[in-house]
């Protein structure tokens, strides 16, 4: 009951949409969705600040699974409806879709993960950090974030309609509230907030000369 389920489903609860982030499918999901907070959000954590952070992380999860639940019910209105399924010999009944030529229950459409908070993260790296060069396996060469981030996102675009059971439209989600966010954030030009963290993260001048003027 903590994964996020198709909010017309009977096992639909409000709370999901924070609860599911904190759910995986196996330990190889929550490894590299941790290993990508540890990488990259330490770094956005310092610069942001913890309260911050951890507002934005949340924002983008919960973003994402809001956008998911919308591609859900889009996919939902979709398709034809059946209130009878059967089952080896009996027939069921229950609140399901006819998917694929079979019939499926709708409390089967269930989200789990932080990857929408995790590509929110990503997010914020390559717009903070556009020119960092990274080294990206099995890339021979460095590339930028920004170019990173962006190749992330046309990926998971071009897989979004894929049926590999990965909530795709859910990654893109967490980048597209990170977006709104950090653009809500920014109070325009130079002086703005992405600026200001790019300015903390600069090495100062190890020497610092001070010009006196004689009154």
């Amino acid at each position: 009951m903590l994964g996020l389920h198709f909010f017309l489903a009977d096992n639909f609860m409000p709370y999901q949409l924070l609860t599911y982030m904190f759910m995986h499918g196996n330990l190889e999901h929550v490894f590299f969705n941790m290993f990508a907070v540890w990488m990259f959000g330490r770094i956005i954590e310092q610069v942001m600040g913890s309260k911050r952070f951890l507002f934005y992380y949340l924002a983008c999860g919960i973003g994402a699974g809001v956008i998911q639940e919308l591609v859900q019910w889009i996919n939902y209105i979709s398709l034809e409806h059946a209130s009878m399924a059967r089952v080896g010999n009996e027939l069921i009944s229950g609140h399901y879709v006819i998917q694929h030529g079979m019939a499926v229950d709708i409390n089967m459409w269930n989200t789990v993960g932080a990857s929408g908070a995790v590509y929110g993260i990503l997010l914020a790296f390559g717009m903070i950090f556009p020119n960092e060069k990274m080294f990206i396996f099995p890339i021979p060469v460095p590339i930028k974030a920004k170019l990173f981030v962006i190749g992330y996102a046309v990926i998971e675009l071009l897989m979004a309609h894929s049926n590999d059971g990965v909530a795709h439209y859910a990654h893109l989600g967490g980048m597209l509230v990170g977006l709104v966010i950090l653009l809500l954030w920014k109070d325009g030009g130079k002086g703005g907030p992405l600026e200001k963290l790019r300015q903390m993260f600069r090495r100062k001048p190890k020497n610092n000369i001070h010009v006196y003027r004689k009154n």
